[in-house]
């Protein structure tokens, strides 16, 4: 730049010289007139050029904020890929609609099929609740559901000797909270590991040197498949290790480079939160770990009625409150608190049963004017008060169970006893399916005819289509079951089986 105006300057100097001399003036006194023109020149242009690059540098400090805005804002958003400018602001336009947002992937591509794979926003751990939505890898093929991390690429864990004195803590762009909610909703989730080793064992000499921590911060030592008790790897799995007697290759003291891969698959205890290995203080000693993302796919289907909480959390619930589930027999009624996982402590509180009966039934049935005394016979009655649900059969004196349940019976009445100098009887008894379950009894020893009074009650668990009757199994000469509406029978549901009835189970 300096150059440029130098020329400019020079040529105006020789133009001026040459006017010089036309003016009379001598060639030094335009010499030196020219001289201190152009050191005044570039006076000007000294400061013009200080002023640019200071303006110059408040650009690049522009930029440079500019650039750690874009930053702390994707810090912010934990997202672990670089994007523009239009990306940032649909994020922005999507954070702000989360009435309508998806819980998993799956359930986004079944509310908009014409989403294509990538970033999308979900809202695992439910609507307007816990914690704000996260930002994860959709793959609409498969429908699974990716939480990326900032240890996405391989690291080396240098060289130190004591247990875990390497250790890295995983950073995912979604909390713990959310994580855990996915999992619960997913059929399946699972993080790949590897870690390539020389002389950098996991175990050695029954010292535990390496572990990863899950969501909740506890320590484990198996590095593939489910197990969360017993160190383990793949290799340990399918018995191929370099050392069949060593459950891991970095196990092995082998001078060779290996490797374990891994994939885990217990969901109930990730993601992966740190990592954290030793001994490897050798020289030689390398080891290399790599962490694949967090992901799951499927969703737990809740079939038929839902029977908890958790179940109608599944299927979208939201709003805490009074809820009515099915139990294990009845319908009961809990109280689901939506602010908390399933996982977590007060996330349902029952309340009560439900008395919820999806047939009514119940009778009141009386003998009339005529007596009976037939043995070992139904007795039958002629009166209809009640029959609510027609369960009970008049003629043939028998209830026949509409559903499975709990029913009560209840029969009282009178016996007619002529005069006797000895012991007179007669005993009723209830029976269920030819088996008698309750007996009564009245009798009497009299010079005149007496009648005697008799009742009996009865509680009992029946199966649909079971059946219920009376009958008279022993009584003397001349005794008799006495009608006159004196005869009592009656019988109700108390409690239906309604998971049977209503086929739940």
């Amino acid at each position: 730049m300096m150059t440029r105006y130098f020329n400019v300057v020079f040529c105006a100097v020789i133009f001026l010289a040459a006017g010089s001399v036309a003016n009379g003036l001598s060639l030094e006194d335009r010499f030196e007139q020219l001289t201190n023109n152009f050191n005044e020149m570039k006076q000007m242009l000294a400061i013009k050029d200080i002023r640019l690059e200071a303006l110059e540098l408040k650009v690049q400090q522009h930029e440079e904020k500019v650039t750690r805005l874009e930053l702390a804002l994707l810090n912010e958003q934990r997202i672990n890929s670089k994007l523009s400018s239009t990306e940032l602001i649909e994020i922005r336009r999507k954070s702000i609609a989360r009435s309508a947002m998806p819980r998993t992937c799956r359930e986004a591509h079944l509310a908009d099929p014409t989403l294509t794979s990538g970033m999308h926003w979900i809202d695992p751990d439910g609507q307007a609740v816990g914690d704000d939505p996260i930002y994860v890898y959709c793959d609409m093929n498969s429908g699974s559901t990716s939480v990326v991390h900032d240890t996405k690429m391989p690291l080396d864990v240098g060289h130190c000797a004591e247990p875990g004195c390497y250790s890295k803590v995983i950073n995912y762009n979604a909390t713990i909270r959310q994580m855990a909610a996915l999992a619960q909703l997913s059929s399946e989730c699972h993080q790949s590991i590897k870690y390539d080793c020389y002389y950098a064992p996991f175990e050695f000499d029954k010292i535990a040197y390496a572990w990863w921590n899950d969501r909740n911060g506890n320590a484990k030592y198996f590095w593939s498949g489910g197990n969360t008790d017993v160190h383990t790897c793949q290799c340990g799995i399918d018995n191929n290790c370099v050392d069949a007697t060593l459950e891991c290759n970095c196990d092995a003291t082998a001078p060779a480079q290996l490797a374990d891969n891994g994939i885990i698959t217990d969901k109930n205890v990730l993601p992966i939160t740190r990592l954290n290995f030793g001994r490897t203080q050798l020289a030689s000693s390398t080891g290399v770990h790599t962490l694949g993302r967090f992901q799951c796919s499927g969703q737990v289907a809740v079939t038929g009625m839902p029977k908890s909480c958790e179940d109608l959390w599944k299927i979208g619930h939201s709003l805490s409150g009074l809820y009515s589930v099915m139990g294990s027999k009845m319908v009961e009624s809990v109280y689901c608190d939506f602010t908390k996982l399933p996982s977590d402590a007060g996330f349902q509180r029952w309340i009560g049963f439900d008395d919820i009966i999806s047939s009514p039934t119940y009778f009141y049935v009386q003998r009339n004017y005529v007596s009976f005394n037939q043995i070992n016979t139904p007795i039958p009655f002629d009166v209809e008060i009640l029959n609510v649900g027609g369960a009970m059969d008049l003629q043939t004196g028998k209830f026949t169970a509409p559903r499975t349940g709990t029913y009560f019976f209840s029969l009282s009445g009178l016996g007619y006893f002529p005069a006797s100098s000895s012991n007179q009887a007669m005993h009723l008894q209830v029976l269920k399916n030819g088996g008698a379950i309750a007996w009564a009894y009245c009798g009497s020893t009299s010079p005149g005819n007496i009648y005697d009074t008799y009742s009996l009650q009865s509680t009992v668990q029946l199966q649909m289509g079971e059946q219920i009757w009376v009958e008279i199994n022993i009584f003397t000469a001349g005794a008799y079951f006495n009608g006159n509406n004196f005869t009592h029978f009656t019988g109700w549901l108390l409690q239906e089986d309604i998971s049977l009835s209503l086929n739940v189970i």
